[in-house]
């Protein structure tokens, strides 16, 4: 029995002894990193790392002076790596290269390896050699006249392409002017010369100016982006450079990629819209002219209601479209937009009201064009109407606008539509003394109305009798009329046949202050 305890003892040492030898090769081989480490990092390689203090210098310390030791070295034309050595002490082993340190191994460093120190000073000499040769081939004086014929022929060709580029726009300079007169004709809008053949040749010129610099430019920006990636020392910059460019236009391409689908929503909207509007157009022509009656709906409503609506439809357009738009919500966008409307409402308060006062005159139909109307004193007829003001040609050419809000607020008198459907009385007032018998008065006076053109004969013209003063009586003769743009000269051709019929009588138009004895005369 003792004999098997025996056995089981021994066996358990010796697997714990295997075990424990196996570990530690595997460890070996395996080199496993310890995460207290700091690496020596050379043109983004890591070389090896660093764990334990030397000299009061930390590990942190110790790698990124190591690190510039080596880049130092690697940047000079003269420097041989494999002249790299090993130079032994008894507690540390430095790698020198020409008697300036570059990293001390330490028994600590081997320690944390689980090597010996000679071991390590080889594997990290080798490391150091191995990037040294890197830096040599990248910063050598061999790759530098590389570099610098790369840059002369860079110039160059950016030299040539600059050439080139001017030598294109006098060649097609020269084409242009020679088919201008053939293929350059004037644009017109209607009958307006919108763009002559000289102002477009100008025009093109310009383009392909701006054209041809845009493209020097951007040879330009290639050509320095190439020339900084060509050296060592300004590569990271020529990196960053093109990615102030590429990055901005990367984004701009996948903003109007992700954009596609709002820009369909708005041509959708657009497109329904604008439908809807040309169909209300085709309406109201047919009802302007008076293809299409609507009972109570008058034909010269046809055009305001047509623009009233589509101006509705466009703006409804607008706030559906609104949040389609880009950067719609950020708050800059919202912070402007209110601010327009403020803008809008507080700068355009009289224009908004005359502008409802327009569209409420419309409905009124107080007027129509070309109606000779009185608003307080001005009498002449309406050549214009707009949503803000009403114009008006007075009887002495002299054109008047008048804010639609001051239309709404005064008193209106439309002279035409009285005398196309009734008639237009027009009034004259005479006075004669009593000597004179009223009835020869009217007499007179009514056929001095028949001999008028363009009084009308019926209804008949009346005499009405409208006052008696101390010397004289009032006598009114009124006529009427169908020509409201007329009123003036029928006034005066009136006034001249009442001279004419009364002469003829011996009876004299008196006024209310004097009296004329004729037999005293």
């Amino acid at each position: 029995m003792k004999q098997v305890y025996k056995f089981f003892l021994v066996y358990s040492l010796c697997s714990l002894a295997v075990y424990s030898t196996f570990a530690q090769v595997q460890a070996e081989e395996k080199e496993i990193v310890p995460a207290s480490g700091f690496p020596v990092v050379i043109e983004a390689d890591t070389l090896f790392y660093i764990f334990a203090n030397k000299g009061g210098l930390a590990p942190a310390a110790r790698a990124a002076q190591a690190e510039k030791n080596i880049i130092r070295l690697g940047k000079k034309y003269e420097t041989k790596p494999d002249s790299v050595a090993l130079l032994s002490e008894e507690t540390f082993t430095d790698i020198v290269y020409k008697e300036k340190v570059i990293l001390s191994v330490t028994d600590k460093d081997a320690l944390w390896m689980n090597s010996s120190r000679e071991e390590l000073a080889k594997r990290y000499r080798q490391e150091i050699v191995s990037a040294l040769k890197v830096l040599k081939h990248k910063y050598g004086l061999t790759r530098l006249i590389k570099n610098i014929l790369l840059l002369m022929l860079v110039v160059l060709v950016q030299y040539m392409l600059i050439r080139w580029t001017n030598y294109f726009y006098r060649k097609l300079k020269i084409k242009m002017e020679r088919i201008k007169g053939r293929y350059i004709k004037p644009l017109f809008i209607k009958n307006y010369e919108f763009l002559s053949a000289a102002r477009q040749e100008k025009l093109l010129f310009s383009l392909f100016n701006i054209l041809r610099y845009v493209f020097i430019f951007i040879q330009l920006i290639i050509s320095i982006l190439i020339i900084f990636s060509i050296f060592p020392q300004t590569e990271t910059l020529a990196m960053q450079l093109f990615s102030y460019i590429l990055n901005p236009l990367k984004r701009i391409g996948i903003s109007i990629v992700n954009y596609i689908p709002n820009v369909f929503t708005i041509i959708i909207i657009w497109m329904v819209i604008r439908y809807i509007v040309k169909g209300i157009a085709y309406l109201a022509n047919e009802i302007a002219s008076e293809r299409l009656k609507i009972s109570g709906f008058y034909p010269d409503w046809a055009k305001p209601t047509c623009n009233l609506i589509r101006f509705l439809l466009y703006a409804f357009m607008i706030v559906l479209i609104y949040p389609y738009l880009p950067n719609s919500q950020s708050h800059i966008f919202q912070g402007v937009s209110v601010f327009l409307g403020l803008i809008v409402s507080f700068g355009s308060s009289s224009a908004i009201g005359n502008i409802v006062a327009g569209m409420i005159i419309t409905y009124m139909r107080p007027f129509k064009l070309k109606d000779r109307i009185k608003i307080n004193d001005i009498i002449g007829n309406v050549i214009e109407k707009t949503p803000i003001v009403t114009r008006i040609l007075t009887l002495k050419n002299e054109i008047v606008t008048i804010p639609n809000g001051t239309v709404m607020n005064s008193q209106i008198t439309n002279l035409s539509e009285s005398a196309r459907t009734k008639g237009l009385i027009l009034h004259l007032d005479i006075t004669c003394g009593y000597d004179t018998p009223w009835r020869q008065v009217h007499q007179l006076l009514i056929d001095a109305a028949e001999a008028t053109a363009d009084v009308m004969q019926s209804p008949h013209p009346f005499v009405l009798e409208q006052g008696f003063n101390d010397a004289n009586v009032i006598y009114q003769i009124n006529v009427y009329i169908n020509d409201a743009d007329k009123l003036i000269k029928i006034g005066s051709d009136l006034r001249q046949n009442i001279q004419d019929r009364f002469k003829e009588a011996g009876i004299s138009i008196l006024t209310p202050h004097y009296y004329v004895n004729l037999q005293n005369n």
